[in-house]
Parts: structure tokens; C-alpha cells; sequence
């Protein structure tokens, strides 16, 4: 989906948050990536494929992975 120069990164990945928002709604809590990630206020997550990341606080994963 991502067509910015050095794209995004995908759903799949631990930074997947890092894409770019594409369209937000803070009346509603989320915004959508465009990874095609929806990103809610709480930091829970619904992925392209209907996974959901349960909402989560503290230090990115991937930061933690070093």
C-alpha cells in the first residue's frame, strides 16, 4: 500500500506504527497507517487481516528487541 520513498513499514512488522497516517479520527480514536494498520487512541491496533494487537503501553517492542 505505502508508496512513500522508503516505504513504510509493512503490517507485519514490530514498527509497524511508524507508517505514515493516512487519514485520522480523533472524534472517533483511531487513525489509519498506511500500512493499512488502524491505530486506536487506548494504542490498540486492528491489522489488514482482522488480527487486533490488544492495547499496550511502555517502550516500543522493537526498541526493547537491542
Amino acid at each position: 500500500m505505502c508508496q512513500h520513498q522508503k516505504s513504510c513499514p509493512s503490517a507485519e512488522a514490530v514498527d509497524r506504527e511508524a507508517a505514515r497516517i493516512v487519514a485520522t479520527f480523533p472524534e472517533q480514536g483511531w487513525s489509519l497507517l498506511c500500512n493499512g494498520v488502524i491505530v486506536f487512541e487506548d494504542t490498540g491496533e486492528l491489522l489488514p487481516d482482522g488480527r487486533t494487537i490488544a492495547p499496550h503501553r511502555g517502550p516500543a517492542v522493537h526498541a526493547l528487541a537491542a
